[in-house]
Order: C-alpha cells, then structure tokens, then sequence
C-alpha cells in the first residue's frame, strides 16, 4: 500500500504544481489568478476520480467529501481535514498543497478499506492563507467560519490596482451570503503540513505533533522624507528614508536577537522611491513580522519595536507610518485531538516530537471555533517559502499514513 500512496502523492504535487509554475522559478499561485483557478479545478477533477463529491462554497473553498452510512447516528457530524491551496512568490509544491493532497488520499484509502465511515470525512482546499496577493490573511478559512463581513475588504487591492471582490468575482466567485455562519456539523479539524523548519530534521523525529501555534503580529512601515541630489545634499541634511529604515531594521532585529527564542522578527519586503543610485531616497516602505507563543511577550515586543520606529523616525527627520495589519494570538490545540495523534504515532511505531509551530497555519483560527490538531512532516534543510522546498517521499507517506490512521479513529470509531 505504501509504495501505490507514495506515488500517488508525487504525481499529485507533480500534477497540481504544474498548473502554476512561475517562469520565475517555483510555483505561484496567487488568490484568484488563472493559477489559483486551473489549481483548484485540477484538484477538483482529482477528488472526482477517487469517487468522492467535490464542490464550492461561496469564495471558492474547495471541499471534498465522503458520505457518513445513511444509519449512523453520527452522521450528521463531519471530521475535516485540509490545507491551504495558495503560495507565496517563487514558493514551493509543498507548503499548504500537501495537506490537500494528503487529505485527499487519506480519505480515499479510508473509502476503498472499510466503506462509509460512522461520521462523514471532508478535505478542504483553502482559497487562501498566505497574504501573498492582497493584504489579507486567512480569507479562506475566515470565510469557512463566518468571521468576514463584506465591509472589511471592500478597499482591499493587491498590487496592481485590483480589489479583492473584483478579483473574486473575475474567477467565477462572490460573497457569501450576510447571514453565513460557521458550520455546526464540523467536530474535529486536523491538517498536515510540512514543518518549514528543520526541527525535526535536525532531531530526526519523522512526525511532529503540534501543542500550540505561535501568534503573529504583521506591520507595514511607511517612511515620508526628501528626495534629493546624492551630491549636493550635505550628510547632516538629508531625509533619508532609507538610512532610517535600515536602522529601524537593524535595530528591531538585534533586539529580537538579544530576546532569543521562540521570538523571531523579519523584515521581508522593502521597497525604496525612487530607487536611483544618485538621488537620495525619499519614501521607503517595508514589512515587519514579529511572532512569539507568548502573547503577553509578543504584545511588549511589538510595542517597544513600533516606539523604536518612532524614535528614530525623529531622529532623521522623516515622518513614520505604521500600521499593523495583522494580530493573531497563539492558539493551544486541543488536548484530546494531540493525545489521539500521540497514540496515533505510538500505535504506528513513527519517532515524533511534541512541538509548537512558528509558523502561522489555518489551524490557528479553526481551534478557536473547533477541536484542532496539527501534524508536522519534515523539511529539507529547513526550507520553505522557497522553490527549493522539499521533503523525502517516503517521509510525505509517513505522514499520510498517520493521518489515515487519526481519520480512521475520529470517523470510524464510536
């Protein structure tokens, strides 16, 4: 069984991922391009020819879905699983996608080896998570829960101009409807994700099992200062946008140095106007990504980093914007669905660790409405977010063959 799965998850990385390769290298699969949607059609088709029923909601979650026995008293409760269908840039095949996929041929083997399960089982392919398109984050999983109102992203446009609704609309989708709500059949969530880190590497543990995701605070920095001639403008005169960035930069991320971990912060984006080698910049704009599993720690950090930004915002002589465009607590997981997994893990004879995740997941918003549980399968040196992105086949059905098992126990067991 296990050499027919492993190459059924390759073809399957293989065969979405093509659907969005970027001429740049890797894979990109923005909210609402042509990309997102020849993905999740492709997606679509797949979990048609497994023999399980496909569909939309509203915004474009993609759901798969196999049928509870007609007799069951639990048949009215839905155990899910899924991930995330979109990418950064220049991403790799496997963050989110390989949690669809995995969930996809869990359910399929669960389907052909023991019939209707006791509660239906359901794969979702989240519209969106990363942020990467539109400054928005968890729009497919926010929607799933009933957390969005039409309102809030009524001005929300990604690079180029185009409005979030425009976009979605444009890819055969709409709003859902005002009175939406979470769905109440929905008793337990479990995705899978590769770790994007090198934890479990390094420790050479082959599942990860997540007790708490860490919370996240997002910023976008925008510094307003003088754009003048390299030569003729004294040092003492200048408003710099891009000296001040780079000390407000240097600064945030040596103090999150000093804080050591879990707290990390990143600077990922910059963009310097007018980006002339002989013209002193006058507007730079960049990101700041703090995340710790403390939200007391986190709140101070991001204080104390947003009152730096101010201080030497002054000091040179630019004016500061800041705007905090996200703020997710860390969430626990629920104890019950972590035990089940651990006995998952024991039951299998798969080496795993306990641990908490860095990065941020739907997982984070669904625990707080929903039972949820993570596993983690490893990454190649760590990385993630990158084309180079890559986790040994053998380690990707180690995973799938847990969730099976996990699956197995929340739908099949009374």
């Amino acid at each position: 069984m296990s050499g027919d799965l492993q190459h059924e998850i390759v073809r399957l990385l293989d065969a979405v991922g093509k659907k969005a390769e970027d001429p740049m290298g890797g894979i990109t699969r923005l909210l609402y391009t042509a990309e997102w949607v020849d993905s999740q059609m492709k997606l679509k088709d797949e979990i048609e020819g497994y023999g399980l029923r496909a569909y939309f909601d509203a915004i474009g979650n993609l759901y798969g879905r196999l049928e509870a026995d007609a007799s069951s008293r639990t048949g009215g409760e839905t155990i899910l699983t899924g991930s995330h269908v979109d990418t950064v840039r220049n991403g790799g095949k496997y963050d989110g996608m390989f949690g669809i996929i995995a969930g996809i041929l869990a359910i399929r083997y669960l389907k052909e080896k023991y019939g209707k399960p006791l509660r239906n089982i359901e794969v979702v392919s989240f519209a969106e998570e990363e942020g990467s398109r539109f400054p928005f984050v968890f729009w497919g999983s926010k929607n799933f829960l009933g957390l969005v109102k039409q309102e809030e992203v009524e001005n929300v446009f990604d690079h180029d101009g185009i409005s979030l609704a425009v976009a979605m609309h444009r890819a055969g989708f709409g709003f859902q409807k005002e009175n939406h709500e979470r769905r109440a059949d929905v008793k337990a969530f479990v995705e899978i994700h590769v770790e994007q880190g090198n934890v479990l590497e390094r420790e050479q543990k082959k599942i990860g099992i997540v007790n708490s995701i860490a919370g996240q605070r997002r910023f976008s920095v925008e510094l307003t200062g003088t754009a003048n001639h390299a030569g003729t403008t004294p040092m003492e005169y200048r408003q710099d946008t891009l000296f001040a960035a780079s000390k407000m930069i240097a600064g945030i991320l040596g103090n999150a140095k000093l804080q050591g971990r879990p707290l990390v912060a990143t600077a990922g984006f910059i963009e310097v106007k007018p980006n002339i080698v002989n013209v002193v910049p006058g507007n730079t704009n960049f990101s700041l990504d703090i995340r710790h599993t403390d939200s007391g720690i986190l709140k101070q950090f991001s204080d104390e980093s947003v009152q730096l930004i101010y201080e030497i915002a002054k000091e040179c002589d630019v004016a500061a914007t800041v705007d905090m465009w996200m703020n997710e607590s860390p969430v626990p997981m629920d104890d019950k669905l972590v035990a089940c997994l651990e006995n998952v893990c024991k039951k299998m004879n798969l080496d795993y660790k306990i641990m908490h995740s860095g990065a941020g997941h739907d997982s984070q918003l669904i625990a707080k409405h929903i039972p949820t549980a993570m596993l983690f399968v490893p990454s190649k040196d760590g990385i993630s977010h990158n084309p180079s992105e890559f986790t040994e086949p053998e380690l990707l059905t180690d995973g799938v063959l847990a969730l099976v098992e996990a699956l197995y126990q929340l739908a099949y067991v009374k």
